[in-house]
């Protein structure tokens, strides 16, 4: 009888007690089976329509019945997936309304409308997906060659600002009696130069601005594209698939050196040639 005690005490009362890590926080899905201090819940099941711990899990790798269920990563969203008026859960989808619904909703307020089950309408809003992906993608491409063609546009601008500046100065040291015609160039010279940098990296900045926002789209439908609640995939794809407007390329200038041609040509016609 001692040893059969001293053998129940192993398996029980003498293991060791999980680590604080393996405990549920606020920001974690918590086991719906364990009481007391909840542990973190391994998986959630669609089918029970609740979330357990590896423990607790474990039925649904023994019971031949409960080997069926679905189960997905943990979430805290499993109520969603009840409809709120049948208290059933919904497999269904309505074309019709474009909504989730239950298998229930047909026979009244969906009555006659398009439905299809919840995995073909998530079939077809995949193939959506993966084609707004394949969209989001090439228009990342696009924005970074845009990127590297107005970086390319940049030294130019400075170069021939520079290569006017020094001209100017030339023309300004043989004419000290016009200091202050030359004083008014170099201001326009630098005006310009100003203007047209200022312009590129405005420009610059939306555009890479908008190759994070397609970047963090485009990471977001990737992670939609793998979820295996149905449900879930069709409540968050509507507003994950709109994308905003595209920055308009037309607008970039890759020819601004002809600014600073006329500044030259106009510091010349007012000063005229050098004595």
């Amino acid at each position: 009888m001692l040893a059969d005690l001293v053998e129940e005490l192993k398996k029980t009362g003498l293991q060791a007690a999980p680590a604080d890590h393996c405990y549920a926080g606020p920001e974690d899905v918590a086991c719906d089976v364990c009481t007391g201090r909840k542990m973190k819940a391994f998986k959630s099941c669609l089918v029970c329509l609740a979330s357990y711990c590896e423990k607790h899990l474990q039925p649904h790798y023994d019971v031949v019945p409960l080997k069926k269920h679905k189960l997905v990563e943990p979430s805290k969203k499993l109520q969603e997936n009840i409809c709120s008026r049948h208290d059933e859960v919904m497999k269904m989808f309505c074309r019709t309304d474009q909504q989730s619904i239950c298998y229930l909703c047909p026979v009244d307020e969906h009555k006659d409308h398009d439905t299809v089950s919840a995995a073909a309408e998530r079939t077809d809003r995949q193939r959506e997906l993966e084609v707004s992906r394949q969209y989001i993608q090439q228009r990342i491409q696009d924005r970074e060659k845009d990127v590297k063609l107005l970086q390319q546009v940049l030294d130019p601008i400075n170069q021939s600002a520079d290569k006017t500046m020094e001209h100017s100065e030339k023309i300004f040291t043989e004419l000290i009696h016009l200091i202050q015609k030359r004083s008014d160039v170099k201001q326009q010279i630098r005006s310009l130069q100003e203007t047209e940098v200022s312009r590129v990296k405005e420009l610059q900045v939306k555009l890479e601005q908008e190759i994070t926002e397609l970047k963090r789209k485009d990471a977001e439908l990737k992670q939609l594209s793998h979820t295996e609640d149905h449900i879930q995939f069709l409540h968050n794809y509507p507003s994950l698939s709109a994308l905003s407007v595209s920055t308009d390329s037309s607008s970039i200038n890759t020819h601004p050196l002809r600014y600073f041609d006329i500044a030259a040509v106009t510091s010349s016609e007012v000063l005229g040639p050098p004595e």
